[in-house]
Parts: structure tokens; sequence; C-alpha cells
């Protein structure tokens, strides 16, 4: 049994790294515009003038991968907030039962 869990393990990795991998070969000059685009685009349509305050530090080389980045954020960011949530569970389970 525990053998079977580790080769399901082992594939579910290796069709993550696909997943993310693949798109990244295959698509090339793309753009994937946001509400960010949009909200610079109207901006500048109202104010012809203006000019950022701020500067990105990080500006990555294509829209997939900063849609891959973005998406990342989220994953790491829903990873944390559930460890949380099952942490507590957890000690409120250990408590209930002791």
């Amino acid at each position: 049994m525990v053998k079977d869990k580790k080769n399901k393990n082992f594939y579910l990795w290796i069709l993550v790294i696909l997943i993310i991998v693949v798109p990244l070969l295959f698509i090339h000059n793309t753009e994937f515009g946001g509400s960010d685009d949009q909200a610079v685009s109207l901006i500048e349509k109202f104010t012809p003038g203006y000019k950022p305050w701020a500067e990105n530090i990080f500006t990555p080389p294509g829209g997939e991968i900063e849609s891959f980045l973005f998406a990342l954020q989220a994953a790491i960011g829903a990873g944390i907030i559930g460890f949380v949530f099952g942490f507590f569970k957890g000690k409120g389970h250990e408590k209930k039962h002791s």
C-alpha cells in the first residue's frame, strides 16, 4: 500500500511540473490583459499627462510569466491559509478527544 501511495504521489508531482512547464515552453509572445492594464488605459484617456508615482521592482519577460507568478502567489497564500485552518482544527480535535 505504501509503495502504491509513493508512486501515486510521484506521478502527481510529475503531472504538476508538466502543467507548469509545458505552457511556458509552447506559448510565446502573448498578452494577457488584466484589470491593471484597463485601469492604465482609462487613466491615460482621462488624464493624458499622468505620470505614475511608483515603478515596478521586477517586470516579467512576458504576460504568461506574469500570470504564472500571480497564480503561484495565490496558490502559496491558499496553502498557508489552509495549513493554518487545518492546524487549529487539528488542535481543537486533539483537545476534544484528550
